[in-house]
């Protein structure tokens, strides 16, 4: 049987290893991408570079567009938009009380080209949402309360609900917001530079600088706490190097437990296993001698009744019926339900399968000849 709960532990450990270890090789391939201070200079870096490889950038600037979108609630402008609508009401459980919940009743989502600007040219990006680090502001939540009526609130309660309202939360990426894109730099044939998702490597787009990228990131492998400004940004919600440092500690000392007890798990398993294949060994040695040892006196009998000419003696002569396990005690154990009696009840107390048709033992009946 295959040790399911080792193998478990030991892959939930291979994962966190991994997880936090990604952090670090990210570090490191950020400290490689060609740093770009200003953005004009990024098409003739192109036509020099991407002859050989692909071209990784960091590059930073504000975030604009020929065509922002308006919100509708917030009155922000931005280049993505997110909206979505919760339906919350109170249900009546098994137990014969309310509790709160919510459902998704609408999620929409927008967005026009944009690029990042920084007064010398303007550089295209494509794919952010989908890249690291990125995350929206939330520009607006406004809760409308269930219009009150008596045949509404009704029905309701006689399906067990009771509408309280709903939720509508607004997300934006604002023009004018400082950003740093890290990576392939790449131009189309009427000359247009962009920004996209990498073929390998990472893909990042966030308000941290360069530096602060690599510094966090790093912490895996160097726990050591970078010092950097506060970020202002409001939607980068999650800028406290401590921590970083807390959970890049967690990942280690979880996937260390994890591999611990996966190992135990593993060796408790491959030991049992090892003495139970070492038990049936011996158990089938001592039936194969029994085996043998009763076919030999029955072949001693088979030949003194020949000697005597008699049938009557052959049903006469007594053969002791042995435990097949210790050839000391007759056999007086039924298993079931298989039904075969070939051990004492003493022997039989050490098995978990018949010995004879190797079924498992579900119940040992003792047997009375007298």
């Amino acid at each position: 049987m295959i040790p399911w709960g080792g193998l478990s532990c030991c892959l939930s450990a291979a994962a966190l290893y991994l997880l936090g270890r990604s952090s670090g090789r990210d570090a490191e391939v950020l400290k490689s991408v060609s740093r770009v201070n200003q953005l004009k200079d990024l098409a003739k870096l192109l036509d020099i570079e991407r002859k050989f490889l692909p071209l990784v950038v960091a590059i930073s600037g504000r975030v604009g567009s020929d065509t922002p979108i308006s919100c509708e609630y917030s009155g922000l402008r931005g280049v993505i938009v997110e909206e979505t609508a919760e339906q919350h009401f109170l249900k009546h459980n098994d137990a014969g009380s309310w509790i709160q919940d919510s459902a998704l009743m609408l999620s929409m989502s927008k967005e026009v080209p944009w690029y990042l600007d920084d007064e010398t040219d303007r550089v295209y990006v494509v794919g952010a949402r989908g890249a690291s680090g990125f995350l929206f502001t939330v520009a607006s939540e406004v809760f409308e309360e269930s219009g009150r009526s008596l045949v509404r609130g009704t029905l309701d309660y006689l399906q067990g609900l009771k509408m309280l309202g709903v939720k509508r939360i607004e997300r934006v990426l604002p023009t004018g917001t400082s950003l740093t894109v890290v990576g392939e730099a790449v131009k189309d044939d009427i000359g247009t530079v962009r920004i996209q998702r990498p073929h390998k490597g990472p893909f990042y787009v966030s308000p941290r600088t360069l530096d602060e990228l690599i510094g966090n990131l790093g912490k895996w492998a160097r726990l050591d706490i970078c010092s950097h400004p506060q970020i202002q940004n409001q939607f980068f919600y999650c800028s406290s190097s401590r921590i970083m440092e807390f959970i890049c500690r967690w990942y280690k000392c979880a996937s260390m437990g994890l591999t611990v007890f996966g190992i135990f798990f593993i060796a408790k398993h491959a030991i049992h296993y090892i003495m139970e294949r070492k038990r049936r060994r011996e158990l089938q040695n001592r039936v194969l001698a029994a085996a043998a040892k009763r076919s030999e006196q029955d072949h001693e009998a088979s030949n003194g009744e020949a000697d005597n000419g008699s049938d009557n003696a052959k049903r006469e002569r007594p053969v002791p019926d042995l435990c097949v396990i210790c050839l000391e005690h007759e056999y007086n154990a039924v298993f079931l339900p298989c039904a075969h009696m070939c051990c004492c009840t003493t022997c039989s107390l050490q098995l978990t399968n018949c010995p004879l048709c190797r079924r498992r033992i579900e119940q040992v009946v003792k047997t009375f000849r007298h």
